[in-house]
């Protein structure tokens, strides 16, 4: 776990050397949903409405800008290599690096989510829903992401055939996600949505590792 733990240690300090990463995603998101309520205007139950849906696109996509970025510079710079040729198991050092990549781009949604809520008049409780919704799907997003960001390795156009790739993917996580959500704010029982997230997270911490690893070999090869 040693390996694990450095990985994520080693991700974050060049991260915080490129803090405008961070602050991109951050911004996208921030910007995107604060452009509702000012184009919508002051129509409280149409924003209640629309909220579930447009935060969590706009997560959805935010977590997007920076999947390309989670192995390219160590391709790049034939760290990956290096990481391939390790004594360590790679599917260890894969997991570290999409554990670094939702502390940068997940988490913060998770916290500034609440905030930005707000702006769409959704109660306390709602506001708890969706910010529980993000922590349980952001990491599905991440872990998901990782296997278009190591199929696209070192592709031209990379970016563009990733989103291609992954959007389908991510259709599920964002149903159950705003579901959640808009059940909570009309009166309704989430529970079973939380359960669904719930669900789609552990598959993807039991598989997603192991398919994006085999995927990262064949892009080195």
């Amino acid at each position: 776990m040693n390996a694990f733990f450095a990985i994520i240690h080693r991700d974050l300090l060049l991260v915080m050397r490129r803090k405008s990463e961070v602050l991109t995603a951050l911004f996208f998101f921030v910007v995107v949903t604060s452009l509702f309520p000012l184009g919508i205007g002051a129509d409280a139950a149409l924003l209640r409405k629309i909220a579930p849906g447009v935060l969590w696109v706009a997560a959805l996509l935010s977590t997007l800008l920076g999947l390309q970025r989670m192995f390219a510079a160590d391709y790049l710079d034939g760290a990956l290599e290096q990481l391939v040729l390790s004594p360590q198991p790679l599917v260890l050092l894969v997991a570290g690096k999409i554990v670094a990549h939702w502390l940068v781009c997940g988490l913060p949604l998770v916290l500034i989510a609440p905030i930005i809520g707000i702006q769409f008049d959704l109660d306390a409780s709602s506001l708890y829903v969706l910010m529980g919704t993000l922590l349980l799907g952001t990491p599905v997003l991440s872990l998901l992401g990782s296997i278009g960001a190591a199929l696209t390795l070192g592709v031209r156009g990379g970016s563009i055939l990733m989103s291609l790739l992954i959007l389908p993917l991510y259709i599920p996580v964002l149903i159950f996600g705003a579901g959640a959500v808009y059940a909570n704010s009309v009166g309704l029982d989430s529970t079973g949505h939380f359960s669904l997230l719930s669900a789609l997270l552990i598959l993807a911490l039991a598989f997603v590792p192991w398919v994006s690893t085999a995927a990262l070999k064949i892009a080195i090869e």
